[in-house]
C-alpha cells in the first residue's frame, strides 16, 4: 500500500485559542477564510479549544469538515490558559510563518494582509497595537499600566502587549517552543528573541458576543508572570530599598543616641516609633512574596509537568 504524500507546507500557520466563544466561531469562520483566500498563499488555521464548556467542541469539529485541507483542531482536557493554548498551536504549525489572532473578533481579521505585508519585507517578528480600543475603561486602563510596568522593568519596547494579533517567523516559533518555563508570555519572550522585529497599527472593535474571560486576579497573575518572568527588577529594588533603610536607621541610631545624651530619657515618639516599624514590617512581608513568586516558577519548573495534555487532534496530514 503507498503511503499518502504529506501536502505541502503552507505560508502561513494562523493559531487561533477557543475559550467558550460558540457566539463567534461561525463568523470568525468566514472572515478568516475570506481574507486568508483573498491573499492567494497556502495556508492553514489551527483552532485550540482550551477546555471549552459551551458548544465550541461541536462547532469546531463541523468547521473541521467544511475544510479538512486547512483547518486542524487540537482539543485540551481542561482549561490551560491562552498562552498554553498558543503553544500547543506553535508545536503543530507547519508554515513558514506563524500568526496569532483571538476568536473574539476585537482583531478583525481583516487585518491580517497588514502583518503579512510586513513579514514579505524580512521582518521576523510583526507585533500590532490597537488604534483605538473599544474595551470598557477598566481593561483600558490596566492593559496601560502592565505595558508601561512591562517596558520599565524588561526594557521589551513593545507598544501593546495585549493585542493578540501577531506574526512569527519558524525559526522564532521554534525557539520558543525550545523554551521550558512553566509559565510565559509568547508575544514578550518572543520578541526578546526577534533580530528585526516591527509592529504596525490595527482596528479594534468591541466584543459582540459571549463575553470576556479576564479577570481581576487574571490580569493580577499576568503581572507577576511578566516581572518574574522577565525581570529581576522587583528584586533589584528590594535590595535597594533595603539598603537605603539600612543606612537611615544608622543614622537615626546615631541621632537617638546623642539625643539621649544631651536631654535625657524621653517618652515621647513611641507611636512615631511603633508605625515604623510595621510600615518596614508591609515592606518585609511584601518582599518575601515577591521572593516566593521566583522560588515558586524555580518549583514549578524542576517539577517538569506537562503544561497541557491533548485529548483530540483533528487533521487529515497523514502522521
Amino acid at each position: 500500500m503507498t503511503k499518502q504524500a504529506e501536502p505541502p507546507l503552507p505560508f502561513l500557520s494562523l493559531v487561533v485559542p477557543v475559550y467558550n466563544e460558540e457566539a463567534n466561531l461561525e463568523e470568525l469562520y468566514s472572515r478568516l477564510t475570506k481574507t486568508l483566500d483573498a491573499t492567494g498563499r497556502p495556508f492553514e488555521i489551527i483552532l485550540v479549544n482550551d477546555g471549552s464548556k459551551d458548544k465550541t467542541d461541536e462547532i469546531l469539529k463541523d468547521l473541521f469538515k467544511r475544510r479538512p485541507h486547512q483547518i486542524r483542531v487540537v482539543t485540551f482536557n481542561g482549561n490551560y490558559g491562552q498562552q498554553m493554548a498558543i503553544l500547543a498551536g506553535f508545536k503543530v504549525s507547519r508554515g513558514t510563518f506563524a500568526m496569532t489572532i483571538d476568536a473574539d473578533l476585537q482583531n478583525p481579521p481583516e487585518e491580517i494582509p497588514k502583518l503579512i505585508t510586513l513579514m514579505d519585507q524580512g521582518h521576523d517578528y510583526v507585533g500590532s497595537f490597537r488604534l483605538k480600543r473599544h474595551d470598557n475603561w477598566f481593561r483600558t486602563y490596566a492593559s496601560q499600566l502592565t505595558n508601561w510596568l512591562r517596558r520599565c522593568a524588561t526594557k521589551v519596547p513593545m507598544r501593546d502587549q495585549g493585542c493578540m494579533l501577531r506574526a512569527y517567523h519558524r525559526r522564532i516559533v521554534d525557539t520558543v517552543l525550545s523554551c521550558h518555563e512553566p509559565s510565559l508570555l509568547v508575544a514578550v519572550l518572543a520578541y526578546t528573541f526577534a533580530a528585526n522585529p516591527a509592529e504596525v497599527g490595527v482596528e479594534h472593535r468591541a466584543r459582540e458576543g459571549g463575553k470576556s474571560k479576564y479577570t481581576l486576579y487574571k490580569l493580577i497573575r499576568l503581572y507577576f508572570d511578566l516581572f518574574t518572568g522577565f525581570s529581576l527588577v522587583p528584586l533589584q529594588l528590594f535590595t535597594f530599598f533595603g539598603l537605603s533603610i539600612s543606612g537611615l536607621s544608622s543614622l537615626l541610631v546615631a541621632y537617638l543616641l546623642v539625643r539621649r545624651l544631651i536631654v535625657g530619657q524621653e517618652a515621647q515618639g513611641m507611636f512615631t516609633l511603633f508605625a515604623i516599624t510595621f510600615f518596614l514590617l508591609s515592606v518585609v512581608i511584601t518582599g518575601i512574596g515577591i521572593l516566593g513568586e521566583y522560588v515558586g516558577r524555580i518549583y514549578q519548573t524542576v517539577q517538569n509537568r506537562p503544561r497541557y495534555l491533548v485529548k483530540e487532534f483533528l487533521t487529515d496530514i497523514p502522521s
